[in-house]
């Protein structure tokens, strides 16, 4: 397929961008009686439009059908890909249509892709696996506040945490917060964090410290879910998990997010791998998640302490795949539909997922997000082309000088990849170049 996409968002239904020669399947795939077997079970849904999902699934010899919305449609026809138009943020009386379709096209189970498909996978899988508990379970990715709440019975540590109708909630709040922490009065109050409950990612989040900030807020942030400030270094987990058991862990080290990373980590979050795992484990049987990928985020405080943050359960933003498949020599995309699929052996998935612990070196990127209100051109330094770890970047010339609001941590105009050895250098340069104005 030869598909031309505009720059990815982290959120929503768009393509990220494809990282040419940055991925291989580290095995032989799976043989064709084995493939046989599978596909004679029925196909496999894919929610959401992936050109990096389709070529897997092609790959590794699935029958599938991509359920996109409908302006993809004729595109995949044409390439010759089964299609079914639906749209994900409509829900009405008829939803149980899209169940009837895939079912009537030998459908046996869906794989979401992004944060919209989330509880679509839960409803159909629960239909298609007779167990009403797997939608309930895939609601609790979609709502921030039952997921802060869910974990918390658990036993898992978070933060402070209220759900707020208005900005009189929200004055309260900070005013507790602060009350408990015993700021002091000439010092910078601790923020809290308002969240759209039912977003993606870092959709509509705000970051408040004065009441003023509150009351500057658009009354249609309400209602939303408020948390205090998790002080520490911040990380993500993407766990492959199969049958309940976490099958590969990566670990991805944010340098700030939203903008820059690396993955495996430096050497302090390497160290804690096994703590880190078994907080993975205990989060992913607090959710009885038993197939997929989990991507969950923490913080880890001065004592060691982890402390959640949230979970999602898809495909991750921030070309996280393309540094999994470039640290580590295998093909994400590949990872997650086998361990999403109840029928992949175990056998398998032992032979396909490489060594955590052995990664080829250690790959970065930075999220391009210009630096003023308005630009005329992309200026790319030579201190980056000439930079032992530079690998590529996918940056392009603006379009319009009025430089595109951002939403979320998305709307960025460019990545730049990384790659190598030494993970303690690789943090400080990223940090050194997003103070660089790509864009002038």
């Amino acid at each position: 397929m030869t598909t031309h996409l505009p720059p990815s968002q982290d959120v929503g239904i768009n393509q990220t961008p494809k990282v040419e020669n940055a991925m291989t399947i580290s095995v032989t795939l799976p043989h064709a009686q084995l493939m046989q077997s599978k596909n004679c079970l029925g196909k496999i849904a894919l929610l959401g439009y992936s050109i990096e999902t389709m070529e897997a699934a092609k790959k590794l010899g699935y029958d599938f059908v991509n359920v996109v919305p409908e302006a993809f449609v004729a595109g995949l026809e044409k390439e010759g890909l089964e299609a079914f138009a639906w749209d994900f943020d409509k829900f009405s009386e008829d939803s149980y249509k899209l169940y009837d379709a895939l079912k009537e096209l030998n459908v046996r189970h869906a794989i979401p892709l992004y944060e919209e498909t989330v509880e679509w996978a839960g409803m159909l899988n629960s239909r298609f696996m007779e167990n009403p508990r797997i939608f309930n379970k895939f609601l609790l990715f979609r709502d921030k506040a039952m997921m802060k709440r869910k974990a918390q019975m658990s036993g898992i540590r978070v933060g402070v945490f209220e759900e707020l109708d208005n900005k009189e909630q929200a004055m309260r709040f900070l005013e507790r917060i602060n009350n408990v922490l015993e700021t002091d009065e000439n010092a910078k109050p601790s923020p809290i964090h308002l969240k759209p409950t039912h977003a993606a990612g870092s959709v509509g989040h705000f970051a408040v410290r004065r009441p003023e900030q509150i009351e500057a807020l658009d009354n249609d942030v309400f209602p939303c879910m408020a948390e205090s400030h998790l002080d520490g270094q911040e990380f993500s987990v993407e766990a492959f998990v199969h049958e309940g058991k976490i099958q590969f862990m990566n670990i991805n080290q944010y340098v700030r997010l939203g903008s820059t990373q690396f993955t495996p980590p430096g050497a302090y979050l390497e160290s804690m791998r096994g703590k880190i795992r078994q907080a993975v484990d205990k989060l992913s049987k607090a959710f009885d998640i038993r197939y997929g990928l989990i991507h969950p985020e923490y913080f880890v405080d001065a004592e060691g302490e982890l402390n959640f943050g949230e979970v999602a359960a898809r495909v991750p933003g921030g070309s996280i795949f393309e540094l999994i498949g470039r640290a580590y020599g295998f093909d994400p995309y590949a990872g997650l539909i086998l361990s999403s699929d109840p029928a992949s052996d175990p056998e398998e998935l032992k032979a396909f997922f490489p060594d955590e612990t052995q990664p080829k070196g250690h790959a970065g990127n930075l999220l391009v997000y210009p630096q003023k209100p308005y630009i005329t051109h992309l200026d790319i330094p030579d201190e980056l082309v000439k930079h032992p770890y530079f690998e590529k970047h996918n940056m392009f010339e603006p379009l319009s000088p009025k430089v595109a609001d951002r939403v979320g941590y998305g709307s960025y105009y460019g990545t730049i990849f990384f790659f190598g050895d030494d993970p303690e250098k690789m943090g400080a340069d990223l940090a050194y170049f997003e103070k660089t104005e790509f864009y002038v």
